[in-house]
């Protein structure tokens, strides 16, 4: 299996630091990465744990899932100076991404709840290509889910697929069949091989009214919503069981910052 941080460090120092080098840094130091704002933490034992396999000790750094403020310390590690200097800027700039990402995801979870107490904030497949693992952590941390991993752990129908593929027929797997019609005839035609519905492009008046309809004829079924900007999460809870959602994943990074000092 990759290892990322290894591909990320290496992508910023691929042969020696030339400012450390030119300096002749040696010996040890302590490093904190320190939020300037308040925040949700995401991904940092994940970084912990690589420092540690590469000789450097951790001190401290926040759980997934914990809240911070301006001031507190994300992640501290002390080690090699060179090391430090070395990993310093990818890491506070990793932290800032899934921080953020997770901080977004609280407060959509926390906006959508208040009006469905069992609202799912689920995040799509279009992650950043080799950041997906931490980036659906982050949103976890947050306290959404993840709508699709991958394309080998959920089945979803696609309106392209039903393009292609024609009219569906008896439908079954052993995993949850989610299905995207193109039309209101078809959202009937195949309610009842549905596990999940997502009805994309619906307003909330026409969620109100189709819903109702469509659980009447399958009281299991999921309704799902995608295609919405994250100010409109409020109008369309009440009508969901699900919202789809990828706007976590192009949060603005939090503000952070790194000291770095001899010990």
């Amino acid at each position: 299996m990759i290892d990322l941080f290894e591909l990320y460090f290496y992508e910023d120092c691929p042969y020696q630091d030339e400012s450390a080098e030119l300096l002749k840094l040696e010996g040890r130091g302590k490093m904190r990465i320190i939020s300037r704002e308040s925040g949700i933490c995401a991904c940092a034992g994940d970084l912990a744990d690589y420092y540690e396999r590469k000789g450097l000790k951790i001190r401290n750094y926040l759980r997934d899932g914990k809240a911070f403020e301006p001031g507190d310390s994300v992640l501290e590690a002390e080690g090699d100076i060179k090391l430090l200097f070395r990993f310093w800027r990818v890491s506070q700039t990793f932290l800032t991404i899934m921080c953020a990402i997770a901080t977004e995801t609280a407060s959509m979870v926390s906006a959508g709840r208040k009006a469905n107490p069992d609202l799912v904030i689920a995040t799509s497949r279009k992650t950043h290509p080799g950041s997906r693992i931490f980036e659906l952590k982050s949103i976890r941390a947050g306290g959404g889910d993840i709508h699709r991993n991958s394309l080998s752990d959920s089945i979803q129908i696609s309106q392209n697929h039903l393009e292609v593929a024609g009219e569906l027929k008896n439908l079954r797997a052993m995993k949850k069949i989610e299905i995207e019609p193109r039309t209101r005839e078809e959202a009937f035609k195949y309610v009842g091989m549905s596990d999940i519905m997502l009805l994309d492009h619906l307003s909330p008046k026409e969620l109100r009214g189709l819903g109702p309809e469509l659980k009447k004829l399958n009281p299991k079924l999921e309704l799902a919503v995608g295609g919405i900007k994250a100010s409109m999460i409020p109008e369309y809870a009440p009508f969901v069981d699900i919202i789809v959602i990828s706007a976590p994943y192009y949060a603005n990074p939090l503000d952070f910052t790194t000291k770095i000092e001899r010990i």
